[in-house]
């Protein structure tokens, strides 16, 4: 467990309402946002739906007054694997967005690993408890 920083909670805090704000996006937009990214509305709505989870967790985790350390570490974890496999999903050719919808994947994906970069030095920044004996 860890006393997390200022830092550390702002930063998960922001990731879990940017994290929902992008999964109301996906789950109730997505049949407005697959014709104009000619992504696969259901791509994007499972996409959505997957985010909610994560929120619920990210969210739950910023108001504690202690963390676990691994979790901290899953989020960051989470959001670098997000943000690699955003790039990869543009390289395989599995889907075939349009420039919109290339521009949206990457953008994303920078903003998901910025996430990633502020909590790990939010992370950095928050002290081991004190052992009492």
């Amino acid at each position: 467990m860890i006393h997390p920083s200022t830092f550390l909670r702002r930063a998960l805090q922001i990731d879990a309402l940017f994290s929902g704000v992008s999964a109301l996006l996906l789950v109730f937009g997505a049949n407005i946002l697959a014709p104009m990214t000619n992504l696969p509305d259901g791509f994007l709505r499972n996409t959505g739906l997957v985010l909610v989870a994560f929120v619920l967790g990210v969210g739950y985790l910023a108001t504690r007054e202690m963390m676990p350390k691994a979790a901290v570490w899953a989020v960051i974890a989470i959001n670098a694997v997000w943000t690699i496999d955003s790039i990869a999903l543009l390289v395989s050719g599995w889907l075939s967005p349009n420039l919109l919808g290339q521009v949206f994947i990457v953008m994303q994906a920078i903003a998901v690993g910025v996430f990633a970069e502020l909590e790990f030095i939010g992370l950095r920044k928050s002290a081991d408890p004190v052992a009492v004996r």
